[in-house]
Protein backbone atom coordinates (compact mmCIF):
# COMPACT_ATOMS: atom_id res chain seq x y z
CA UNK A 1 0.00 0.00 0.00
CA UNK A 2 1.79 3.43 -1.12
CA UNK A 3 2.08 6.17 1.73
CA UNK A 4 1.72 8.22 -1.45
CA UNK A 5 -1.26 7.07 -2.87
CA UNK A 6 -3.11 7.63 1.17
CA UNK A 7 -1.73 10.97 1.48
CA UNK A 8 -4.46 13.13 2.46
CA UNK A 9 -6.86 10.16 3.15
CA UNK A 10 -8.91 10.25 6.31
CA UNK A 11 -11.29 7.46 7.55
CA UNK A 12 -14.23 8.53 9.86
CA UNK A 13 -17.62 6.83 10.65
CA UNK A 14 -20.29 6.82 8.08
CA UNK A 15 -22.99 9.24 8.57
CA UNK A 16 -26.87 9.86 7.41
CA UNK A 17 -25.34 13.10 5.59
CA UNK A 18 -22.77 10.69 3.99
CA UNK A 19 -25.96 8.40 2.12
CA UNK A 20 -27.15 10.88 -0.77
CA UNK A 21 -22.90 10.53 -1.84
CA UNK A 22 -23.00 6.62 -1.08
CA UNK A 23 -26.07 6.28 -2.80
CA UNK A 24 -23.64 8.03 -6.06
CA UNK A 25 -20.75 5.94 -5.50
CA UNK A 26 -23.21 3.07 -5.84
CA UNK A 27 -24.81 4.28 -9.00
CA UNK A 28 -21.66 4.63 -10.61
CA UNK A 29 -20.77 0.89 -9.96
CA UNK A 30 -24.28 0.01 -11.72
CA UNK A 31 -25.35 -1.20 -8.04
CA UNK A 32 -28.98 -0.78 -7.90
CA UNK A 33 -28.80 0.58 -4.01
CA UNK A 34 -31.41 3.66 -3.38
CA UNK A 35 -30.21 6.36 -0.49
CA UNK A 36 -33.24 4.38 1.52
CA UNK A 37 -31.48 1.22 1.05
CA UNK A 38 -28.15 3.08 2.29
CA UNK A 39 -30.75 4.19 5.14
CA UNK A 40 -31.74 1.48 5.68
CA UNK A 41 -28.23 -0.69 6.45
CA UNK A 42 -27.19 2.25 8.25
CA UNK A 43 -29.64 1.87 10.64
CA UNK A 44 -29.35 -1.57 11.76
CA UNK A 45 -25.50 -1.60 11.28
CA UNK A 46 -22.36 0.67 11.16
CA UNK A 47 -19.88 1.85 8.24
CA UNK A 48 -16.96 3.91 7.38
CA UNK A 49 -16.00 6.24 4.74
CA UNK A 50 -13.14 7.31 2.97
CA UNK A 51 -12.33 10.80 2.46
CA UNK A 52 -10.06 13.24 0.88
CA UNK A 53 -10.13 16.99 0.43
CA UNK A 54 -13.86 16.78 1.52
CA UNK A 55 -15.07 14.67 -0.70
CA UNK A 56 -16.30 10.88 0.52
CA UNK A 57 -14.47 8.56 -2.42
CA UNK A 58 -14.82 5.04 -0.43
CA UNK A 59 -17.49 3.07 1.37
CA UNK A 60 -17.74 0.19 3.83
CA UNK A 61 -20.28 -1.30 6.07
CA UNK A 62 -20.68 -4.16 8.53
CA UNK A 63 -23.45 -5.82 10.58
CA UNK A 64 -22.92 -7.87 13.85
CA UNK A 65 -25.43 -10.99 14.45
CA UNK A 66 -25.21 -11.47 17.60
CA UNK A 67 -21.56 -11.31 19.47
CA UNK A 68 -19.51 -13.64 17.18
CA UNK A 69 -20.62 -13.60 13.73
CA UNK A 70 -21.25 -10.35 11.13
CA UNK A 71 -21.31 -9.31 7.58
CA UNK A 72 -19.61 -6.64 5.68
CA UNK A 73 -20.21 -5.70 2.48
CA UNK A 74 -21.09 -2.18 0.34
CA UNK A 75 -17.15 -1.95 -0.10
CA UNK A 76 -16.80 0.78 -2.87
CA UNK A 77 -14.13 2.98 -4.20
CA UNK A 78 -14.77 5.81 -6.89
CA UNK A 79 -13.79 4.94 -10.28
CA UNK A 80 -11.09 7.51 -10.28
CA UNK A 81 -9.67 6.79 -6.88
CA UNK A 82 -9.35 2.84 -7.33
CA UNK A 83 -5.89 1.52 -6.85
CA UNK A 84 -4.89 3.20 -4.36
CA UNK A 85 -4.94 1.15 -1.56
CA UNK A 86 -8.46 2.84 -0.52
CA UNK A 87 -10.40 -0.52 -0.69
CA UNK A 88 -7.74 -2.13 1.87
CA UNK A 89 -7.74 0.88 4.13
CA UNK A 90 -11.47 0.59 4.48
CA UNK A 91 -11.08 -3.12 5.06
CA UNK A 92 -8.42 -3.29 7.24
CA UNK A 93 -10.28 -0.50 9.58
CA UNK A 94 -13.19 -2.13 9.06
CA UNK A 95 -11.89 -5.67 10.27
CA UNK A 96 -9.84 -4.01 13.67
CA UNK A 97 -13.87 -2.69 14.98
CA UNK A 98 -14.88 -6.72 14.43
CA UNK A 99 -12.07 -8.20 16.30
CA UNK A 100 -12.56 -11.64 17.37
CA UNK A 101 -15.81 -11.84 15.43
CA UNK A 102 -16.21 -14.40 12.08
CA UNK A 103 -16.88 -11.49 9.40
CA UNK A 104 -18.92 -13.18 6.31
CA UNK A 105 -19.27 -11.27 3.03
CA UNK A 106 -20.32 -12.09 -0.45
CA UNK A 107 -17.48 -11.09 -3.09
CA UNK A 108 -17.40 -9.79 -6.57
CA UNK A 109 -14.52 -11.07 -9.21
CA UNK A 110 -12.64 -7.69 -8.80
CA UNK A 111 -12.49 -7.87 -4.87
CA UNK A 112 -11.74 -11.13 -4.54
CA UNK A 113 -7.87 -11.21 -4.40
CA UNK A 114 -8.22 -8.62 -1.65
CA UNK A 115 -10.21 -10.66 0.17
CA UNK A 116 -8.36 -13.53 -0.14
CA UNK A 117 -4.90 -11.79 1.15
CA UNK A 118 -6.77 -10.57 4.11
CA UNK A 119 -7.33 -14.25 5.27
CA UNK A 120 -11.21 -15.08 3.55
CA UNK A 121 -12.26 -18.17 2.18
CA UNK A 122 -14.44 -19.16 0.02
CA UNK A 123 -17.27 -21.33 1.05
CA UNK A 124 -19.79 -20.47 -1.30
CA UNK A 125 -21.58 -19.19 -4.80
CA UNK A 126 -24.32 -16.77 -4.62
CA UNK A 127 -26.97 -16.16 -8.23
CA UNK A 128 -28.48 -13.45 -8.52
CA UNK A 129 -31.83 -13.38 -10.85
CA UNK A 130 -33.64 -10.50 -11.49
CA UNK A 131 -36.08 -9.43 -14.44
CA UNK A 132 -39.73 -8.19 -14.81
CA UNK A 133 -41.65 -11.23 -12.96
CA UNK A 134 -43.05 -13.71 -15.38
CA UNK A 135 -46.73 -15.16 -15.04
CA UNK A 136 -46.22 -18.21 -12.50
CA UNK A 137 -48.55 -21.48 -11.83
CA UNK A 138 -49.98 -21.62 -8.61
CA UNK A 139 -47.74 -23.27 -5.70
CA UNK A 140 -48.91 -26.97 -5.00
CA UNK A 141 -49.65 -26.83 -1.54
CA UNK A 142 -49.22 -29.80 0.68
CA UNK A 143 -52.19 -31.05 2.20
CA UNK A 144 -51.28 -29.75 5.92
CA UNK A 145 -49.41 -26.06 4.08
CA UNK A 146 -50.92 -22.74 4.05
CA UNK A 147 -49.37 -19.39 3.02
CA UNK A 148 -50.62 -16.67 5.70
CA UNK A 149 -49.50 -13.15 5.57
CA UNK A 150 -47.23 -12.31 7.94
CA UNK A 151 -48.68 -10.33 11.29
CA UNK A 152 -47.07 -8.36 14.63
CA UNK A 153 -47.86 -12.35 16.54
CA UNK A 154 -44.87 -13.69 14.18
CA UNK A 155 -42.20 -12.39 15.38
CA UNK A 156 -40.96 -15.78 16.65
CA UNK A 157 -40.07 -16.37 13.07
CA UNK A 158 -36.69 -14.61 13.71
CA UNK A 159 -35.58 -18.06 15.36
CA UNK A 160 -36.35 -19.57 11.94
CA UNK A 161 -33.91 -17.60 10.35
CA UNK A 162 -31.15 -17.47 13.20
CA UNK A 163 -31.27 -21.59 13.28
CA UNK A 164 -31.10 -21.53 9.32
CA UNK A 165 -28.26 -19.00 9.35
CA UNK A 166 -26.21 -19.96 12.24
CA UNK A 167 -26.43 -15.62 12.97
CA UNK A 168 -28.99 -13.96 15.50
CA UNK A 169 -31.51 -12.17 13.09
CA UNK A 170 -33.49 -10.87 15.67
CA UNK A 171 -32.59 -7.20 15.45
CA UNK A 172 -32.74 -7.76 11.73
CA UNK A 173 -36.35 -9.58 11.23
CA UNK A 174 -38.24 -6.81 14.06
CA UNK A 175 -36.37 -3.93 11.41
CA UNK A 176 -37.89 -5.83 8.71
CA UNK A 177 -41.29 -6.74 9.94
CA UNK A 178 -41.67 -2.79 11.22
CA UNK A 179 -41.38 -1.66 7.20
CA UNK A 180 -41.95 -4.49 4.73
CA UNK A 181 -44.51 -7.20 4.12
CA UNK A 182 -44.08 -10.56 4.61
CA UNK A 183 -45.95 -14.47 4.52
CA UNK A 184 -45.56 -17.13 6.36
CA UNK A 185 -45.55 -20.97 5.06
CA UNK A 186 -46.62 -23.06 7.90
CA UNK A 187 -47.80 -26.96 7.94
CA UNK A 188 -50.35 -28.64 10.49
CA UNK A 189 -50.72 -24.54 11.41
CA UNK A 190 -47.10 -24.01 12.88
CA UNK A 191 -44.82 -21.50 11.13
CA UNK A 192 -41.55 -23.52 9.28
CA UNK A 193 -40.88 -20.75 6.94
CA UNK A 194 -41.44 -17.22 5.25
CA UNK A 195 -40.27 -14.83 2.54
CA UNK A 196 -40.23 -10.85 3.05
CA UNK A 197 -41.38 -8.75 0.08
CA UNK A 198 -39.35 -5.81 0.02
CA UNK A 199 -39.32 -2.52 -1.86
CA UNK A 200 -35.71 -2.49 -2.89
CA UNK A 201 -33.67 -1.16 -5.96
CA UNK A 202 -35.21 -1.31 -9.06
CA UNK A 203 -38.57 -2.80 -8.06
CA UNK A 204 -39.53 -5.48 -5.71
CA UNK A 205 -36.85 -8.22 -3.65
CA UNK A 206 -38.69 -11.17 -2.38
CA UNK A 207 -35.88 -11.81 0.38
CA UNK A 208 -35.01 -13.03 2.68
CA UNK A 209 -36.93 -16.67 1.93
CA UNK A 210 -36.65 -19.08 4.89
CA UNK A 211 -37.89 -22.56 4.51
CA UNK A 212 -37.00 -26.63 5.83
CA UNK A 213 -36.85 -27.54 1.90
CA UNK A 214 -36.91 -26.50 -1.04
CA UNK A 215 -40.71 -27.24 -2.11
CA UNK A 216 -41.35 -24.41 0.69
CA UNK A 217 -38.99 -22.45 -0.95
CA UNK A 218 -40.44 -22.74 -3.67
CA UNK A 219 -44.33 -22.21 -2.43
CA UNK A 220 -43.02 -18.58 -0.69
CA UNK A 221 -41.00 -17.46 -3.75
CA UNK A 222 -44.38 -18.72 -6.51
CA UNK A 223 -46.70 -16.38 -4.18
CA UNK A 224 -44.63 -13.57 -4.19
CA UNK A 225 -43.65 -12.92 -7.76
CA UNK A 226 -47.34 -13.80 -8.21
CA UNK A 227 -48.09 -10.64 -6.54
CA UNK A 228 -45.95 -8.60 -8.48
CA UNK A 229 -46.15 -9.88 -12.42
CA UNK A 230 -44.62 -7.84 -14.70
CA UNK A 231 -42.97 -5.65 -11.91
CA UNK A 232 -38.79 -5.66 -11.53
CA UNK A 233 -37.91 -8.28 -8.94
CA UNK A 234 -34.69 -10.13 -7.64
CA UNK A 235 -33.97 -12.72 -5.88
CA UNK A 236 -30.11 -13.83 -4.54
CA UNK A 237 -29.80 -17.71 -3.73
CA UNK A 238 -27.26 -19.76 -2.77
CA UNK A 239 -25.86 -22.15 -5.57
CA UNK A 240 -26.63 -25.54 -2.94
CA UNK A 241 -30.15 -24.00 -2.83
CA UNK A 242 -30.48 -25.80 -6.40
CA UNK A 243 -33.03 -22.73 -7.17
CA UNK A 244 -30.99 -20.95 -9.90
CA UNK A 245 -32.01 -23.27 -12.49
CA UNK A 246 -35.57 -23.57 -11.46
CA UNK A 247 -36.25 -19.65 -11.26
CA UNK A 248 -34.13 -19.54 -14.78
CA UNK A 249 -36.79 -21.86 -16.22
CA UNK A 250 -39.72 -19.43 -14.44
CA UNK A 251 -38.09 -16.58 -16.41
CA UNK A 252 -36.45 -15.01 -13.55
CA UNK A 253 -32.69 -14.99 -15.77
CA UNK A 254 -29.59 -15.08 -13.77
CA UNK A 255 -27.56 -12.15 -14.07
CA UNK A 256 -24.75 -12.62 -11.77
CA UNK A 257 -23.92 -13.21 -8.81
CA UNK A 258 -20.89 -13.08 -6.07
CA UNK A 259 -18.55 -15.97 -4.07
CA UNK A 260 -19.77 -16.59 -0.47
CA UNK A 261 -16.38 -16.15 1.71
CA UNK A 262 -15.55 -16.17 5.35
CA UNK A 263 -13.13 -14.68 7.51
CA UNK A 264 -13.04 -17.18 10.98
CA UNK A 265 -14.86 -20.28 11.77
CA UNK A 266 -17.90 -20.40 9.40
CA UNK A 267 -21.19 -19.46 11.06
CA UNK A 268 -22.91 -23.07 12.15
CA UNK A 269 -26.54 -23.51 10.68
CA UNK A 270 -29.27 -25.68 11.58
CA UNK A 271 -30.41 -28.50 8.72
CA UNK A 272 -33.94 -28.23 10.16
CA UNK A 273 -33.99 -24.83 8.02
CA UNK A 274 -32.20 -23.06 5.33
CA UNK A 275 -31.70 -19.88 3.70
CA UNK A 276 -32.92 -19.68 0.52
CA UNK A 277 -33.32 -16.53 -0.52
CA UNK A 278 -30.65 -13.87 0.91
CA UNK A 279 -31.83 -10.53 2.60
CA UNK A 280 -29.50 -8.87 0.25
CA UNK A 281 -25.95 -9.87 -0.44
CA UNK A 282 -24.66 -7.37 1.66
CA UNK A 283 -26.62 -8.67 5.06
CA UNK A 284 -26.56 -12.38 3.43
Amino acid sequence: MSTKALAGLSLRPMTAQDLARAEDLSRDHQWPHREEDWAFFLSIGEGLVAERDGLVIGTIMAWRFGPRVATLGMVIVDKAAQGQGIGRALMEAMLARLEGMSVVLNATAEGLPLYRKLGFAEIGCIHQHQGPAPVVPLAALRPDERVRPMGPADADIADLYSRASGMDRTALVAALMARDKGVVLTRDHVPVGFAMLRRFGRGWSIAPVIAPDADGAKVLILHGLAQHTGTFCRLDVSDESGLSPWLAELGLPRVGGGIKMVRGPAPVEDTAFHVFGLTTQALT
